[in-house]
Order: C-alpha cells, then structure tokens, then sequence
C-alpha cells in the first residue's frame, strides 16, 4: 500500500491539537519556587484583594449629596461693624461661598466722563491718547488728555467716574478667624437605598453649638472654626485673608454596608485650591468685584462699587459604598486560583534554560503523536537519532521518521501486516524516568 500524500506545513500545523501534558519533577529547586510564588500569589490576593480592597464588594461609587453652610461671626472693619449679610456672598448657605476680609471701595460713581486713573494711560497730548486702545479697565477712551491732579495728565474715558484706583492700603477683617462655620451634609447612595447625615446621632441642640471641629478630639463635630480651617490646610490665615485665596473642605463617605449603620460615618479633610497660583505675581490670591446701585437728590443713577478680597471655601463630597456580592466574588476566586498557574509558567522558564538537564526536560514536555499509515507514533522532533537507525519502514519502501526517544531508541518490525513497520520506545531504560501507562504522567528526576 502506498504511503500516505504528505500534507503542506502550514495546513497540518493549522489542523494540529494541543492538549495538557503532565509532567512531575523532582528538583528542589524547582518545588521551593513553585510554592513561593504560590503562596505570595495567594497572600496578594487575600490580604490586598480581598480583605483591604473588599473586592467581594459590589460597590456604588454615584453619591448624592446636599451641603448647607451657616457662618456665624460678628467682625470689625474700619469704622463699621460687619455681621453675617455683610461679609457672606452669595447669602444662600450654598455649598460654595466667600467670606470678605478685605474691601476697597469706590463710592458715589456716575456715568460721564472723567481722566483715567491708571498710570499707563498717563499723557502730554491727544496724540498720546489716540494711538492707545478703545478701551481701558474702566471706560472708553474720548482721544482727549486731560488733567488728573495739579501735576498729571492722562487720557480721558467715558464711564462710571470717578474710576476705581486699587492701589491704595486698606485694612483687613482678622476678626474673620474666630467665626464659625456650620456645614449640614446628607447623603444618599441609590444603589442600595441608603442615606446618612453628618449629624452626630443623639446628641442635643445645645451640645451641637458647644462643640468644635478637631481632627482628634471631635471628629464629627460638624461646627469648624475658620482659622482652625486655613490651619489644616497649612495657611497662615492672616496672608490668607490680606490676598485672598480658595480653600477645600472635603468630606468623604467611604462605607461598608456589610456592618451596621453607626459605623457609617464622614471623614473632614483640608486643603488650599488655588495653591498652583498662590505665588503668581500677575494674579496672587482671589478677589472679585461687584456693585450697589442707587439714585442721588437728583435723580441720578449712582453705585459703589467694592473690589472685595476674601477666602473662598468649597464644600467638597465624595464617596462609595460597598456590600456583599456574590458575581465579584465568585469573579475575583477564579482569578485567584487562575493566577496562581504564575508559578508554573516561572518554573518551566527556569527547568527550560537554567538547571542541568534542561534538554531531558524539553523532550518530555514537548512531545507530537503523529498519524502515520493509521498507526499512531509519539517522538520528539528535538531529539537526535539513534545512530544506527535512520527510520522505520521496509527496505523496499523505507519511511524516513526520526526515531522517538533519542539515541536509546531503536526500529522494530510492525505488528500490522507486513511490509509496514513503526518507531518502538526503548527497553531496559536506566534513567530516573518512570511513565504511568494510565494517566500520562511522567516523573524526572533532576
């Protein structure tokens, strides 16, 4: 019978079946390896995975939440005496606000025409006021220089005059440090239905008033001291105040639903927003502008207008809530036990290229049953061949196969009916190899 039409390498190689071989082998080396990287996968996985990361959780990182601020202060500025309507923009407790420290005002502005007051726009002639711009920081220029005192001249503008000079030394309200700031925060996580305030429970309206934020002492007072606030935050209140500045105050709700609902509770934590540009010297700190208008004897439309240096303070909530879950746990144990297979791929790397008898290893480990003649063969394509055997067939029609097992192998005639014959494994092996006719496992020794 004729042999079989040799198929193309890439198509046998496409239509080839791979499957788990097991080898056993006895190395210490290897065995101590194996269960070390084991064992710190395993650790990895209980210790961070599980138990710090709660990755058995289900967890709902959308949280809603509601901030309402009060503060209470009565500070001196000036000549006057200031309370909570005049020093608090916007006044609806809102979970963004400024506390002023610091005002310069322009009083009794009416719209006409008057010099400007910046010195850039200084002149001798209408010549030096045509070629400038169209506008400046507080009018639209006329093309006219005009005289701004005995001794100066500059450009005339139309707008609100007199115009706003910023220059000038004003004081600053340091009475701001001793206010309080009150913050009521709830919170809800729709995932699980579950809401919580940042209310002490069970504790009464007077006590409430007593008490002071402190990080150690009351954690969950919600009643903060503003400078104690800037404190945190590492802010000298007193420069804080004199240029302005954002601060945070941040309260997180990270919960594990898997305990009770006491032990739910916000953490406050401090920090400077704009510290990026604290030391910009175009634009340093936080100031704004805004006016009041009113009308004179006359009729006359007027405003003071208030450029007001103060601490912006933002209220900032976030959190997640985590519960028991059966999907992430049952995802996260297959990873587990899945990654544990590392130690494998670490061994092989190392009985493949670095202990003796890496060569005996590979021909064992890799191995390819072939189907020659309807008869199947095992032989490693690796391994050398015997010496004295070239291949296995008939002398009239040879089939040149390397022998399976290395240089211990040898032909033999076939049990098919002749003049077939196939590659044999060898007798009388002295190695430390054994092999389980049974289950395919074998064991080295090395």
């Amino acid at each position: 019978m004729p042999p079989p039409r040799p198929q193309p390498r890439c198509l046998a190689d496409f239509f080839s079946y791979e499957t788990t071989k097991s080898v056993v082998v006895k190395s210490w080396v290897v065995g101590v390896v194996n269960r070390v990287v084991q064992l710190l996968i395993l650790s990895y996985f209980i210790g961070w995975v599980f138990l710090h990361e709660k990755a058995y959780q289900v967890r709902d990182t959308v949280i809603e939440s509601s901030v309402v601020t009060k503060v209470k202060g009565i500070g001196k500025y000036g000549n006057r005496v200031l309370d909570t309507a005049d020093y608090v923009t916007p006044p609806q407790g809102t979970s963004v606000f400024v506390v002023v420290t610091k005002q310069i005002l322009t009083e009794n502005q009416e719209q006409g025409i008057c010099p400007e007051s910046e010195a850039t726009y200084q002149c001798a002639s209408n010549r030096d006021c045509q070629g400038k711009g169209r506008t400046t920081g507080s009018g639209v220029l006329t093309g006219r220089c005009v005289p701004y005192n005995v001794t100066l001249r500059t450009c005339e503008i139309r707008g609100w005059c007199p115009p706003e000079v910023d220059t000038v030394d004003v004081p600053v309200m340091l009475e701001a440090e001793n206010f309080t700031l009150f913050i009521k925060n709830s919170i809800r996580f729709p995932l699980f239905g579950f809401e919580k305030a940042n209310l002490p429970p069970q504790v009464s309206a007077g006590e409430l008033q007593r008490c002071r934020f402190h990080p150690e002492q009351q954690p969950l007072c919600p009643i903060l001291r503003l400078g104690d606030v800037a404190r945190f935050a590492g802010q000298d209140f007193a420069t804080l105040a004199a240029t302005g500045g954002v601060l945070g105050i941040k309260i997180g709700w990270v919960c594990d639903l898997d305990r009770s609902w006491e032990l739910c509770l916000p953490r406050y934590s401090f920090t400077r927003l704009d510290s990026v540009t604290q030391h910009s010297p175009g634009s340093p700190g936080y100031n704004f502008r805004h006016a009041r208008y009113y009308r004179g004897h006359n009729g006359t439309e007027l405003r003071t207008l208030t450029k007001a240096f103060g601490i912006r303070f933002d209220v900032l909530v976030y959190g997640n809530a985590g519960k028991f879950g059966i999907v992430p746990t049952l995802i996260n144990t297959v990873a587990a036990f899945t990654s544990i297979g590392v130690g494998t791929v670490l061994c092989d790397i190392i009985l493949l290229n670095f202990l003796k008898g890496a060569e005996h290893y590979k021909a064992r480990k890799f191995e390819e049953v072939s189907w020659l003649l309807g008869t199947p063969w095992r032989g490693n394509p690796r391994a050398p061949k015997h010496p004295g055997c070239h291949g296995c067939g008939t002398e009239s029609d040879p089939v040149s196969i390397p022998c399976p097992t290395g240089a211990r192998g040898h032909c033999a005639p076939s049990p098919l009916p002749a003049p077939q014959a196939v590659c044999q494994e060898p007798w009388g092996d002295q190695s430390r190899e054994k092999q389980s006719t049974d289950s395919g496992t074998f064991s080295l020794g090395l």
